[in-house]
């Protein structure tokens, strides 16, 4: 089985309802952080907007921002609270031409699959009944490619801290090129470390599952340690940590992005404490990943899925499916994002230990 990516059908605009349409309105940013009254918020698809009679596509977008018309009318996808003023925000929302906007839902369906709309569908719920086999070996092949020509981000939970099979299954992924980046939290980063220093997670055996004596000081702990050395790296050099998913990804050059939440103990250095720079540090990672895999963790995977479009505009001007997995326990968590439409994101509701293991297994990266 060989992967190959679907190739992109860019709008027909000899068609008259695009020759006809009218320029995308705009208005000029009057204050900073507040759009215009009836501003176009974007979607995760190709959007084109019609600029001094050429329809031109918003090649960074994401979902529930606004389309700024920059220097040489090249359009840029905004957060409406990082407008600035006299920034040309488009107006409008129809997305059929009427406005001089169009939104390509069916860019990557062949020319059959396009006649029949139900191809595309929405609110296709899966759970733990729902076959995977052949999700997975897709996978595996999307893997296999994105390694070589591709970008792999990873978000995850920190459930992969309290297995020690699961932490050796993703080390492993990431040792052997299968992760381009990391997004988590205080929690995946802190528990891990202490799994690494330890051999516990939350004061657990992260193979017997042992409670240890004291143990739930184990955590704070490290975090203390991690914050005395300055930095992760430092610690993992004043303590020869050798092992684990944060020290393979220092190890690799991996970027990683942590960002906080209320909850958080500590929390290390690197943790990015405002959500707002920790959003924009995390669509940083985003701009440049073909392939996204989230695996336990809502909240990441929630503000993950509003910042990924369906796409990815490559140097060369050659548009690509960007790929989106959601993998947890709870159906809820992967039917969240499953209203994003069947081509943008896969679930599968699994505990996600298992999961990292079989990837690892099916890519041949352990035994």
């Amino acid at each position: 089985m060989s992967f190959t990516l679907p190739e992109y059908h860019h709008p027909d605009f000899t068609r008259p309802e695009f020759e006809s349409a009218p320029d995308a309105a705009w208005v000029a940013v009057e204050a900073d952080g507040v759009a215009p009254e009836y501003f176009h918020s974007t979607s995760m698809y190709p959007e084109y907007f019609k600029i001094e009679g050429k329809w031109v596509l918003a090649q960074e977008s994401r979902m529930d921002s606004s389309v700024v018309i920059g220097p040489e009318g090249v359009l840029q996808v905004v957060e409406n609270r990082n407008l600035k003023q006299g920034d040309r925000v488009i107006l409008g929302r129809s997305e059929n031409c009427q406005e001089g906007i169009y939104v390509h839902t069916t860019g990557f369906l062949s020319t059959e699959a396009g006649k029949n709309e139900d191809h595309f569908v929405f609110r296709q719920g899966r759970s733990r009944e729902t076959s995977y086999a052949r999700d997975y070996d897709t996978l595996f092949q999307l893997l296999k490619h994105e390694r070589e020509q591709g970008n792999i981000l990873w978000v995850m939970g920190p459930a992969f801290a309290f297995d020690a099979d699961a932490r050796a299954a993703m080390q492993a992924l990431i040792d052997n090129g299968y992760a381009h980046g990391l997004m988590a939290g205080n929690a995946l980063a802190t528990h891990d470390l202490e799994g690494a220093l330890l051999h516990t997670a939350l004061g657990q055996d992260i193979y017997t599952q042992e409670s240890r004596p004291n143990g739930h000081y184990n955590h704070l702990d490290v975090i203390n340690r991690v914050r005395r050395s300055g930095s992760i790296p430092q610690f993992i050099q004043d303590y020869h940590i050798s092992n684990g998913i944060i020290y393979s990804c220092v190890k690799n050059h991996i970027p990683m992005v942590l960002t906080g939440s209320i909850r958080d103990d500590g929390p290390i250095p690197e943790v990015i404490g405002s959500a707002y720079e920790g959003q924009m540090a995390m669509r940083s990672l985003v701009r440049k990943a073909t392939t996204v895999i989230c695996l336990a963790t809502m909240l990441h995977t929630i503000a993950t899925g509003n910042m990924t479009p369906s796409f990815r505009v490559m140097e060369d001007g050659t548009i690509r499916p960007l790929y989106l997995y959601t993998v947890d326990a709870d159906e809820f968590v992967v039917n969240k994002l499953l209203d994003r439409g069947s081509l943008c994101a896969t679930t599968i509701v699994t505990n996600v230990q298992d999961f990292i293991s079989l990837v690892g297994k099916g890519l041949g990266v352990i035994e």
